[in-house]
């Protein structure tokens, strides 16, 4: 996306038109400027068979290529391509000609104009050093310059005999005023490749909301009815003659003596990921609604990946927070050992990750690479600001009272009895991740293809409600299923109600693995590896959300239904 920006030798002043303007040529009489040899016309003709784009930025604006569809639509795309292939011939040749056209505004309250859009179609002619006699001194587009005209063709049938290959370089600018105001300029930008976003954005809100509606109906179910029955037959107080006469009683209550039971596996592990869910759950809310409110916008480049930075890292000290509150509840003892492993377990994880990844893009040369200095300057930031503010709040965390549960725990675990064969963990969880996949799925297709296909997102008040609606469904299907595993008196619910929505995160990677072999075409391995890398991360912090929502959720009902009920 040209995100390395740098100047170009192209000379635009505005209202200035120009045309037939020689950028620069390749192969000239000095020595210091030879032309294109075999092996530079060869590594040309592999990137435009690759797609390769030349993204340019003018007044902040992105120059958008244009064409017309069938129908006489006007198509934007991003960037402009390097070139293109024959059909007929299969000939490949450069675009070596632009003509730029720009579009400016003017207003009466504001002196002087300002730049609206930036558009540019490429041509390739064949062009020699002399092509300034050919130009029109009206301004028209100059002669030779349509297709109908030979092409600068690289490599086929057609293509030059020479061992070396002689390319000029030039460009048109065509200043043209447009009724688009500075506020909305950026709005064609937003929109390329979405022409019917709109509809379909709703339509993943439509699927969202009926998958929580579906859960909150059956959850309401349970609470109001059959939870409100059980908690009445609980508290009734039975006569002599009835409780020689009653059953043993089954259901959720017999287990009222170790359902607060710490977890018996993992319990300072199991802290620790709910203290990173919830420090990555208050990252993710805050910065959908600064984007959602406009503090974000695709116009300012970088803010958003700035944004998710700087609140991972001062939400640090909700991870501290959580964790200690939760260890503490568990009657946990090694507070410093826990509180390092929060402060340096997942941002390390992340770091050493992304430093990996970075060399191996530094070592074939892109500019996509990080430089040492930003990633010395990201680790300064971890260890100077999130580290100590990881501290402070397990130091807050720890220092509170201690999170009592509404009944006492029982001195003798109680043998929970063999369960039923669908409320195995395996299988809660490959039926509880798919809902709350499916609320968001719709969405993420509109986000791969802008993260990895080139385009611009910028619906984030859409975003913000499938968020909402995706905590919602996580915490629902976790209190569902928990309510079934108490009611089948198996009381270890703790790690199962994380995992059962995490479980979604899974759900999201299997589909980007999909995606990648359907929708995209990258055949290179360290572009590869950045996909599945990035993808990767992006899952397991998913996880972690819909696993931390689903936790807290679970508990609070569970300890609300615990409190309700008497207990002899």
């Amino acid at each position: 996306m040209g995100d390395t920006i740098q100047n170009s030798g192209y000379d635009l002043r505005m209202k200035s038109n120009i045309t037939c303007k020689v950028l620069c040529t390749r192969g000239g009489s000095d020595s210091s400027n030879p032309a294109l040899s075999s092996a530079d016309v060869n590594l040309i003709v592999q990137r435009i068979k690759d797609e390769y784009n030349v993204n340019m930025m003018v007044d902040n604006l992105p120059v958008a290529a244009t064409g017309l569809l069938v129908d006489g639509t006007v198509l934007y795309a991003h960037g402009v391509p390097v070139g293109d292939t024959e059909v007929d011939t299969g000939s490949v040749f450069l675009y070596n000609h632009y003509r730029f056209t720009i579009k400016y505004h003017e207003e009466e309250n504001y002196e002087g104009a300002r730049v609206v859009g930036v558009e540019v179609k490429p041509v390739s002619v064949f062009q020699t050093d002399k092509i300034s006699q050919r130009c029109d001194q009206d301004g028209n587009p100059p002669k030779g310059m349509d297709q109908t005209q030979p092409r600068m063709i690289l490599t086929g049938p057609n293509a030059p005999k020479d061992k070396d290959v002689k390319i000029t370089f030039s460009y048109d600018v065509f200043w043209v005023p447009s009724p688009v105001s500075w506020a909305s300029r950026w709005d064609i930008y937003l929109t390329m490749g979405n022409r019917y976003s709109d509809n379909i954005h709703w339509y993943s809100i439509f699927n969202s909301l009926i998958i929580a509606v579906f859960l909150t109906g059956i959850v309401a179910l349970i609470m109001v009815r059959v939870l409100r029955l059980d908690i009445q037959r609980y508290n009734r107080v039975m006569t002599e003659e009835e409780k020689a006469e009653q059953e043993e009683e089954r259901g959720w209550k017999l287990v009222h003596g170790d359902v607060f039971r710490p977890p018996s596996r993992l319990p300072t592990l199991f802290a620790i990921f709910v203290g990173i869910g919830a420090q990555i759950v208050a990252m993710s809310f805050t910065t959908l609604i600064m984007a959602a409110i406009g503090f974000l916008s695709p116009a300012n480049r970088g803010y958003l990946v700035i944004a998710l930075l700087v609140l991972f890292l001062g939400f640090a000290s909700i991870a501290g927070y959580v964790t200690a509150r939760t260890y503490k509840m568990f009657g946990g003892t090694f507070w410093q050992r826990t509180t390092v492993v929060t402060a340096l377990g997942f941002p390390g994880f992340l770091f050493t990750v992304l430093c990996i990844i970075n060399a191996v893009v530094f070592s074939t040369g892109s500019t996509n690479a990080v430089p040492f200095t930003s990633m010395l300057a990201v680790m300064a930031m971890w260890l100077i600001l999130s580290v100590p503010l990881v501290f402070f709040g397990a130091h807050v965390g720890f220092k509170a009272d201690k999170v009592e549960p509404p009944t006492r725990i029982s001195t003798m675990p109680r043998q929970i009895p063999p369960q039923p064969w669908y409320l195995r963990t395996p299988l809660v969880m490959l039926v509880g991740g798919l809902l709350p996949f499916g609320t968001v799925f719709v969405e993420l297709v509109f986000i791969l293809n802008s993260f990895w296909g080139g385009q611009y997102y910028y619906v984030f008040g859409f975003l913000l409600l499938v968020f909402l609606l995706l905590l919602i469904t996580s915490a629902e299907i976790s209190i569902m299923l928990t309510y079934f595993q108490l009611c089948a008196e198996d009381y270890q619910w703790w790690w199962k109600s994380f995992l059962v929505p995490a479980a979604s995160g899974c759900y999201l990677y299997a589909y980007c693995i999909y995606f990648f072999f359907m929708s995209l075409n990258i055949d290179e391995g360290v572009p590869q590896l950045l996909y599945f890398s990035y993808m990767g991360l992006i899952a397991l912090a998913f996880s972690f959300v819909t696993g931390t929502v689903g936790y807290m959720s679970t508990s609070s009902f569970v300890r609300s239904i615990y409190g309700s009920v008497r207990v002899d």
